[in-house]
């Protein structure tokens, strides 16, 4: 078994005597002169194979690979066994960048000598220079089982883990490297972005920070700093790392995605759509991009776009249901029923007891005045669980179908679904009305009669409902005043002309019954998605009132995500961040709050009261005084003010703000009080 370097042959004096002039050479760094002896020697001992490996050597040194190479060559053939000459061999290519035959060198350096470990780093560079991460992370480890506290070696199998999507592993060595040598550690940038893809954004934060001190320049470390800052909620930071990012690189489109996310959650939401635009023309395949850019457009309210977006997406992912789930709901909004019942009947084949969805394509029925279907769905979905306005909606809905079915001539199903209209409740006088004509036409006057009056108390503005009722009564009284009635009076009373016109009648309003929408919307509200939103709600608040702030917090932005423009949750959102005395995130939710609703006046007051506290005195006065121009009688706003105007020495307009507070305030309280700092200012 090879053990080292062979003994070298006997070498005649004179070759021996050029061999040591070369050798002095070489010290000397007369490298070409080095050469020449070489040569001279070989031509006296040319089977010498350590004149050829000198000969590589000096080689080497002047830059003369092939040459180099060709030499140690020659002394393979002479020493076959000799593991370090392929070693050699190795390094050359290695420097020339001849990767393959780099490591084809090393490895059979490795089989002739597997216990000189040093060269199980050789492998490792080669590996890692080839982008075989793995591998190079294989022999690195195996080398370091060695040599442990080989730094190099460590910063490179650090760099490899990275390379290698382990950014675990990653930051586990260069935590290592830091902790050894805080002072010479040079690998901020990369362990801030092995932090940040373990989502350790706060310390990602900090090294990526230094990583820019030592080098403002690094692209990298911006990205990273721009993405870790957008994770910690930074927003304007984040945007500013990204304005960096992009004047350094303004063809960098790879996190143009991530950058209109930012945009977009800081409500910038015409850029955030030319961004995401930017990224859709490098990266078409992206089904993201189009879901965003359909979110963005949906909350502008432009639902052309918002459904050319979602698609786009679908296009891209034909099984996302969610895609298909918010194309139902937009189609919806715009009344395309037909389209939204669509996607609703495709999402329900992949999930058949979705029953939000249930409860939205029964609506689209419901619109689409297909009331049977509709009636089926509500009543199914109430077996289920109880719905006030899906029990509207039933009742409304059956309403409509009797209307159908009278007209149709079906007088025993009509009745049914008068009937159960009315059991359920139904306020719509048309109910009563088309009962009674049911009635009427089967022959059972009695009761006819008093569906009529029905129908008029509940609808009095109805004069075809309360002539109609007279005319009853005038027919009925005609027929008691006959005497000896012929038994064709119990035969069904054929219709006239104005009571046939009659029957044909829609509803109260000449119209078929509405669908019960939430708040009068013009647009069909999705039913189960406001339930939802207030449950949330409800929750948020429960847990709010038991200081447990976290959950308050988790179920009210659950709720915005369902309804973001609901200025009472964000006011909500704004006063736990204010408690918390985290003014930023008080400030985002509270100005966010007006943005929804810039006539709100509690958002502008409180808005005021963290810019107060921010000692930003102008800006708080602003808000009180917008408070005031919504509501003269807001009295809090004349005291906020007045102490805003103390700050600023402006006693006269302090104290017109303390009378004015006094003249609305309700708090007997506070009289004194404010008397009392009125005086102190006089």
């Amino acid at each position: 078994m090879f053990s080292g370097v062979p003994a070298e042959a006997y070498m005649p004096p004179e070759a021996n005597t050029l061999y040591q002039q070369a050798c002095t050479l070489e010290y000397q760094h007369n490298f070409e002169e080095a050469i020449l002896k070489i040569q001279e020697a070989i031509k006296i001992a040319g089977d010498d194979a350590l004149l050829y490996t000198k000969l590589a050597g000096l080689l080497t040194e002047t830059d003369r690979f092939d040459e180099a190479i060709e030499a140690y060559n020659t002394v393979v053939k002479l020493r076959p066994d000799d593991a370090f000459v392929y070693i050699s061999i190795g390094n050359i290519y290695e420097t020339q960048a001849k990767y393959i035959q780099a490591l084809e060198a090393y490895n059979q350096a490795l089989k002739l000598f597997p216990q000189y470990k040093y060269n199980y780093l050789n492998i490792a560079n080669v590996e890692y220079l080839m982008n075989d991460y793995n591998a190079a992370i294989e022999n690195y480890e195996k080398f370091l089982e060695t040599y442990s506290n080989h730094k190099e070696a460590r910063e490179s199998l650090a760099n490899a883990y990275l390379s290698a999507n382990k950014p675990d592993k990653a930051v586990e060595e260069y935590s290592k490297l830091y902790e050894a040598d805080s002072s010479n550690f040079k690998y901020n940038s990369n362990y801030g972005i092995a932090l940040f893809q373990t989502e350790n954004y706060a310390k990602a934060v900090e090294f990526l920070e230094r990583a820019i001190e030592q080098e403002p320049d690094s692209l990298s470390a911006h990205m990273s700093l721009a993405l870790s800052y957008q994770e910690l909620n930074k927003k304007e930071e984040a945007l500013r790392q990204y304005e960096i990012v992009f004047n350094q690189a303004p063809n960098l489109h790879s996190i143009r995605f991530d950058y209109a996310n930012l945009l977009a959650d800081m409500g910038k939401n015409g850029e955030a759509i030319a961004q995401y635009k930017i990224y859709a023309e490098n990266y078409p395949e992206d089904v993201r991009t189009f879901k965003n850019m359909a979110i963005v457009y949906k909350r502008l309210n432009d639902y052309d776009n918002t459904i050319a977006n979602y698609e786009k997406a679908l296009a891209l992912d034909g099984k996302d249901l969610d895609i298909k789930k918010e194309l139902a709901t937009c189609y919806h909004m715009r009344k395309d029923y037909a389209k939204a019942l669509k996607y609703y009947d495709e999402v329900l084949q992949s999930e058949p007891n979705n029953y939000d969805v249930k409860v939205n394509r029964a609506i689209a029925l419901h619109a689409q005045e297909k009331y049977e279907e509709a009636i089926s769905v509500y009543k199914e979905l109430l077996s289920q669980k109880e719905n006030p306005i899906i029990e509207s909606n039933l009742t409304e809905a059956l309403v409509a179908q009797g209307k159908i079915d009278f007209d149709l001539k079906n007088y025993s199903k009509a009745s049914e679904e008068f009937e159960q209209a009315i059991s359920r409740g139904t306020k719509d006088g048309f109910a009563y009305y088309g009962l009674a004509n049911c009635y009427r036409v089967s022959g059972a006057k009695d009761k006819a009669g008093e569906l009529y009056e029905k129908a008029v108390e509940l609808s009095p503005q109805q004069k075809l409902f309360s002539d109609e009722y007279a005319e009853f009564i005038a027919e009925m009284n005609a027929a008691s005043s006959v005497k000896n009635p012929s038994v064709n009076d119990t035969q069904p009373v054929e219709l006239n002309a104005e009571s046939s016109e009659a029957s044909n009648t829609q509803t109260q309003d000449g119209k078929l019954p509405s669908i019960s929408v939430e708040n009068g919307d013009e647009n069909v509200v999705a039913v189960a998605n406001v339930d939802k939103s207030k449950d949330l709600i409800a929750k948020g608040d429960e847990a709010y009132k038991k200081d447990n702030f976290d959950s308050a917090v988790e179920n009210y932005k659950a709720a915005l995500k369902i309804n973001p423009s609901d200025e009472e949750t964000l006011l909500k959102l704004g006063n736990i961040y204010k408690m918390q005395n985290d003014n930023g995130k008080a400030l985002d939710f509270y100005k966010k709050a007006i943005f929804v609703n810039p006539d709100y006046a509690d958002g502008w007051f409180n808005l005021g009261l963290v810019y107060a506290n921010d000692n930003n005195i102008s800006k708080s006065k602003e808000c009180f005084e917008k408070v005031i121009s919504l509501d003269a009688e807001y009295a809090y706003a004349y005291y906020a003010l007045a102490i805003a105007y103390e700050e600023e020495d402006n006693k006269a307009e302090a104290v017109n703000n303390y009378r004015a507070f006094l003249k609305y305030n309700k708090d007997t309280n506070m009289v004194k009080v404010i008397e009392d700092r009125i005086n102190s200012l006089q």
